[in-house]
């Protein structure tokens, strides 16, 4: 009891500050269960999409499993059967396939 009546009594200060924390603890909150991971994420596939080489299995947005057979600035060349190559955006690419799946 004692400590709300200190509360009341240091004026609005600390009245704002009491106010604000919860909005701040929520903030961090979903910083740390949103926004984090997302950053984390979008890291890994632009690392992933810049090493990509000539022979990576790779699986895109579409459902498509290739082989790379080109790189480019902005496009990949996929080898999807014998005699079928596509081009697509290197961001369609979600993926580096292993083992049988590419196949």
């Amino acid at each position: 009891m004692t400590a709300i009546a200190l509360l009341q009594t240091t004026g609005g200060t600390s009245a704002f500050l009491i106010n604000i924390l919860p909005i701040a603890a929520i903030f961090l909150v979903f910083y740390f269960l949103v926004i984090a991971p997302a950053n984390k994420q979008r890291r890994k596939t632009a690392e992933m999409l810049s090493t990509l080489k000539k022979g990576d299995k790779v699986l895109t947005s579409g459902g498509i499993y290739g082989t790379v057979q080109g790189v480019e600035a902005e496009v990949v060349y996929l080898k999807i059967a014998e005699n079928v190559k596509v081009k697509v955006a290197r961001s369609a690419i979600t993926g580096i396939t292993t083992g049988d799946a590419a196949e």
